[in-house]
């Protein structure tokens, strides 16, 4: 039980890693203060650099994916509880969100989510894949194609795993609501169409103020 606890604590603090923040400070910008301030790879990606983007957007992936496929390797199987992968996995998600480092401000968990995912659910990863890319390419907001994974992936889980392993589907209903959650000032923002479309943005520009401070992009 001790060592699980250690792996669970080291798992978050892997997930609170800012790698938005570390990577945007290469071009000497503070993520938090341009755009939309989100601690997230969307945010570098349009506010500071297309390439700096998918390198936060990778790490954050494999802040997620990591702990989930080594961490049990680290324990003699036979003495896992069952799902402690994904469980691991939900510590690093929980680090991205609420990271020790950055007074617990950060990012939405997206990509941390995929990664998690993807050591545990490949095919539930498919699902959300292919629906973000849709609603991506007929919308242009990157916060309704998140939603919309955020949906169904959990939905695609029950169908694919719920007859074997009801915890899997229940984990990661639980971790969709939560990312809809952390979308809560995106889906106001949708309803009174004030949204912001994806796209490259000039360092050093800010959006509305409110979205800074509040819920972040």
């Amino acid at each position: 039980m001790l060592l699980m606890l250690v792996l669970f604590l080291v798992a978050y603090l892997i997930g609170a890693i800012p790698f938005a923040l570390l990577l945007s400070r290469m071009k000497g910008v503070d993520i938090r203060q341009v755009g939309s301030g989100n601690v997230g790879a969307t945010n570098v990606f349009r506010s500071v650099s297309k390439g700096l983007g998918a390198m936060t957007f990778t790490c954050d992936v494999l802040k997620g994916f990591l702990p989930v496929f080594l961490f049990p390797l680290i324990w003699p199987v036979e003495q896992l509880p069952e799902n402690a992968g994904l469980l691991y996995g939900c510590a690093a998600i929980a680090g991205h969100n609420w990271p020790v480092y950055l007074r617990f401000r950060g990012g939405k968990g997206v990509a941390t989510s995929a990664g998690v995912l993807l050591g545990v659910a490949p095919p539930a990863v498919g699902v959300g894949l292919a629906t973000w890319i849709a609603l991506f390419v007929i919308t242009r907001y990157v916060s309704l194609a998140s939603i919309g994974a955020a949906i169904a992936i959990p939905a695609a889980s029950w169908w694919l795993y719920g007859a074997e392993n009801l915890v899997l589907p229940i984990i990661l209903t639980i971790l969709g609501m939560l990312i809809i959650w952390r979308h809560r000032s995106n889906i106001k923002r949708l309803l009174d169409g004030t949204e912001h479309e994806f796209r490259k943005e000039k360092v050093g520009t800010t959006e509305d103020a409110g979205v800074r401070r509040g819920g972040k992009e």
